[in-house]
């Protein structure tokens, strides 16, 4: 057995063979209830039904909405072809043997399982062995082995080119649409307002915004802009585009790719531990993901497109593994390229190369080498360059609200930048809480039941109450844009209206100290509405069955501050010394870094959309104090909670197990549950085995010697196992129910008239991982944090007691933290 005293740090996973057959550890199965490892898609006994992925409950719960998993997009990489028998010199057939010839579908996983990690790190290195040892041969075989090499870099290349590609389609689409509630350009219908007036040769320096090309619904209908009925038209025309644009969205997604609602980011962190869901990374995900994250967008909904923008990222990632064997065929190697498509997307998003690489690294991935880092660093930069040849907003920068502050900041302004992360921690905090209220009564009423409604009611209020504040009706990364940036001597905001003073050549590039004009305080006063406003309709946006992120809505939070009188005052006359973008900045981080808990990465994505070092300190200052703000009001980030109101089998890393409890207080099965379903390694013939996968739904079965010694010898699994002996009856003549199995070496003698035996000790993991009864579950559940396990099976001096599963453990937690033990959905 693995003395566990002497466990070395499972993270890199790189275990050696000694290690595995020295000691005995489990295949990694899907989370189930104890020790019945329940899982009723594995209870048919054909390979055929294994392969259709049905089970009892056909509807399953994610995210919130009731998904339809009878047909999977994703397909299991390996094809099945069974092939011809085989048959010894003497025409007896020959006895089948997997070690010496694999089955197909062996080794693979179903939908909703965990994979093994440990096993496919082991499956890349014999790959790679072979591949190794085959280029010595022959110049064919080396060239073979370098094509190998560079495919993951090929790969990459492909991935950031795509995703750029589609990220810059999203952002031209968006903003089109956007303008498009409000009028439309008489040069070409496709051109959005920015880019109609800039085509025009009237357009005067004054009224930047207002050109003869582009007409405002109103101009269209009623012949003017002027007075309360053209007012009434353009409103109502905003708000059936708004409606529209909405219903579009919902639809479709319902209609196509259930997958493709909410952020993504919470089912990517899951995917990204090991959990299997076929599809959610699949084409129709993302092809309906990235159609109606413009749609959503350009609904004016209190939602962003940078979380969903990752899952894109990583759908695309994902599509591509398919065109390299060694992805396509190995699920922890896929997981590595979904960590680098997740940078990518982040990079995208925010014009953030080494943010993104960060995000992935300390956000949603959950085996992160230093090869991947590389890599992910590679894809980010192509993805960033194609982004940036598209320039989607025509500025040359690859987000609209890009800034650069050159204006130092004074010691301090520290004071203020730590209250706006008190804000921010306070603000992160509640938004949680109310945001996981309102999904726990979306799930758990007919609320639920009307998605299509609950969207159209929300984005009419969003339009009702947005059209009247010019602040609410522009588009978020406009409003972003425009709190972002410092007033200056041509700029015509209404923040930027201020009374004219003389001002002299020395200072052209600076402006005096001037007062306020009358539209900086209505602007304010407009300011302080949204505030509101957006608080509290964002909380019931995030997580609606349409595409929703979340980054943009929490950093508009704080800009409606920026301007307070506590940070006027502070330097001499006609000095330019507070930079009020700055505060916005900051504020925008710190209701961030309190909704996601992200630090070193949030502050390295905000420093590189302003582009100066020397605000590091204020968003580092302002990052710590609301991470600990709202660690201290509620120990989650939105992410982790929504993975726990959805019931995910994840193991979050940040959580501390506290409690001084044994494996044998989790292990089942218990005093008052039957006894474990095991197979002997000699003992039993097909019927007695078919007929123990009939009764029981368990997704594996440990191997004994007997059932009197309970001797451990290995562990099968349920879907390998029906393969196998179907594989048999298909290949090997004369096996019968009556046939025995074998689990054992050597193949005892046979009496002369029996049917041939099945040898199946090839399917068998010959090094279970381990514990025994006493040892301490704070120990177990690192275990199976930093190795990936699924199950592992407790001993007593050798003899099989029990076994604990990732979800006994998850239960356990739960109850350990008085949650509901029930509350973790996925059998």
């Amino acid at each position: 057995m693995v003395n566990i005293n002497s466990w070395v740090d499972p993270v890199k996973l790189e275990l050696k063979w000694s290690l595995l057959y020295s000691g005995q550890r489990t295949f990694p199965c899907p989370p189930h209830s104890g020790g019945k490892m329940d899982n009723t898609g594995y209870c048919s006994e054909s390979f055929n039904s294994l392969q259709s992925g049905t089970s009892d409950e056909d509807m399953v719960e994610i995210a919130g909405a009731t998904l339809d998993f009878s047909s999977t997009d994703d397909v299991p990489p390996l094809d099945r072809d069974y092939g011809s028998g085989e048959y010894g010199s003497n025409g007896v057939p020959k006895l089948m043997d997997l070690l010496d010839e694999p089955v197909p579908g062996v080794g693979t996983y179903e939908d909703f399982n965990t994979i093994d990690w440990v096993r496919e790190k082991s499956k890349d290195r014999d790959r790679h062995r072979e591949i190794a040892t085959k280029s010595k041969e022959s110049a064919l075989a080396l060239m073979k082995s370098i094509s190998d090499a560079f495919s993951g870099w090929l790969l990459m290349l492909l991935v950031g080119l795509m995703s750029g590609a589609l990220a810059g389609g999203i952002d031209i689409s968006a903003h089109w649409m956007t303008d498009l509630k409000e009028g439309v350009c008489l040069n070409g219908f496709w051109f959005n307002h920015e880019h109609c007036c800039w085509n025009s040769n009237e357009t005067t320096f004054q009224e930047r915004d207002k050109c003869p090309n582009w007409k405002s619904w109103a101009e269209l209908i009623v012949g003017t802009n002027e007075g309360p009925f053209a007012y009434i038209m353009n409103y109502l025309m905003y708000v059936c585009w708004a409606l529209l644009f909405s219903f579009l969205a919902v639809s479709l997604v319902r209609a196509f790719a259930p997958y493709a609602c909410g952020s993504g980011i919470p089912e990517i962190k899951t995917i990204l531990s090991g959990f299997i869901i076929r599809g959610y990374l699949g084409k129709w995900t993302l092809m309906i993901k990235t159609i109606t994250l413009v749609l959503a967008v350009s609904s004016g909904l209190s939602l962003g497109k940078e979380g969903p923008l990752v899952h894109v990222a990583c759908c695309c990632g994902n599509i591509l593994c398919h065109l390299f064997t060694k992805y396509r065929k190995n699920e922890a190697k896929r997981r590595e390229v979904l960590s680098a498509a997740a940078a990518v997307g982040v990079s995208v998003a925010f014009g953030a190369p080494i943010g993104g690489v960060l995000f992935s690294l300390e956000e949603v991935s959950y085996y992160f080498p230093l090869k991947t880092l590389w890599r992910s660093f590679f894809a980010a930069l192509v993805a960033a360059f194609t982004l940036r040849s598209i320039n989607p907003f025509g500025n040359s920068r690859l987000v609209l609200f890009y800034v650069e502050f050159h204006s130092p900041w004074h010691l301090l302004e520290l004071i203020p930048f730590v209250l706006l992360g008190i804000f921010g921690g306070i603000w992160g905090a509640f938004f949680i809480r109310a945001n996981i209220a309102w999904c726990r009564r979306r799930k758990t009423t007919r609320l639920g039941h009307y998605p299509v409604l609950e969207v159209l009611f929300v984005t009419a209020v969003t339009a009702l109450l947005a059209f009247p504040n010019s602040y609410t009706r522009m588009s978020t990364s406009e409003l972003i844009s425009e709190l972002f940036n410092d007033c200056g001597l041509l700029d015509s905001s209404q923040l930027c209206n201020y009374a004219n003073v003389s001002v002299t050549k020395s200072s052209s590039d600076a402006l005096p100290d001037r007062p306020a004009g009358q539209d900086v305080y209505t602007a304010m006063w407009q300011l302080s509405l949204a505030l509101v406003f957006k608080m509290l309709i964002t909380v019931v946006t995030f997580g609606m069955k349409v595409p929703s992120g979340l980054f943009i809505p929490s950093m508009q939070l704080a800009y409606y501050h920026h301007d307070w009188v506590i940070f006027r005052g502070w330097c001499s006359p006609g000095a330019d010394c507070i930079t009020p973008g700055l505060y916005a900045m900051v504020g925008a981080t710190a209701c961030l870094g309190g909704v996601t808990r992200m630090t070193v990465s949030l502050v390295v994505i905000m420093f590189e959309l302003t582009g100066g070092l020397e605000y590091i300190v204020p968003l580092m200052a302002a990052t710590m104090t609301s991470k600990w703000v709202a660690d201290a009001l509620g120990r989650e980030g939105i992410y982790e909670a929504h993975i726990r109101l959805n019931g995910y089998p994840f193991l979050e890393s940040k959580e501390e197990f506290s409690h001084k409890t044994l494996a044998m207080d989790v292990m089942r099965p218990r005093r008052s549950d039957p006894p474990l379903s095991v197979i002997t390694q000699d003992g039993m013939s097909v019927e007695e085995v078919e007929s123990l996968i009939a009764e029981t739904s368990y997704s594996g079965f440990p191997v004994v010697v007997s059932h009197e010694s309970q001797r451990l010898v290995g562990f099968v699994q349920r879907r390998d196992l029906v393969i196998s002996i179907e594989n048999a009856r298909q290949r090997q003549e004369g096996v019968v129910s009556a046939s025995r199995i074998f689990f054992t070496e050597y193949t005892p003698p046979q009496p002369p008239n029996s049917p041939p035996p099945l040898k199946l000790r090839g399917i068998m993991d010959l090094s279970p991982f381990t514990v025994t009864d006493h040892t301490a579950m704070d120990i177990v559940v690192d275990i199976f944090r930093k190795l990936g396990l699924r199950q592992c099976l407790v001993t007593h001096n050798g003899r099989l007691l029990g076994i604990i599963t990732k979800k006994d453990i998850l239960k356990h937690m739960a109850q350990m933290a008085n949650r509901d033990p029930d509350s973790i959905l996925f059998n």
